[in-house]
């Protein structure tokens, strides 16, 4: 697979609740290059760990949700330090996390 490909995959499982999915669909893409620590990479596992934090919101396990966001919102800055050919597949992803966590902290 491809890195449009999985980010697309992250997407679609995250517009379909499925976010352990999502995590796993991303994690393909991270896991391999974990150990460069590049700002790319370490956006990324932000963005697992923030569909981590939709998972345990899910399962009603609030408190460690929250904790798991804040590891998103660390990684989140990098958005506007990175130089990616996917820095715009990456604001998107954001903007998505952000909407479907302020929609499930109101259910």
């Amino acid at each position: 697979m491809t890195t449009q490909s999985k980010i697309d995959a992250f997407k679609a499982c995250l517009r379909e609740e499925r976010f352990y999915d999502a995590h796993e669909a991303l994690e393909a893409l991270w896991f391999p290059q974990r150990f460069e620590a590049t700002n790319e990479i370490k956006l990324l596992k932000g963005f697992i760990n923030a569909a981590v934090s939709l998972e345990l919101i899910k399962r009603k396990r609030v408190k460690q949700s929250k904790k798991v966001w804040l590891n998103y919102l660390k990684y989140r800055q990098l958005l506007f330090s990175i130089d990616s050919p996917y820095l715009n597949e990456y604001h998107k992803l954001s903007r998505i996390l952000e909407q479907t966590q302020r929609e499930l902290q109101n259910i």
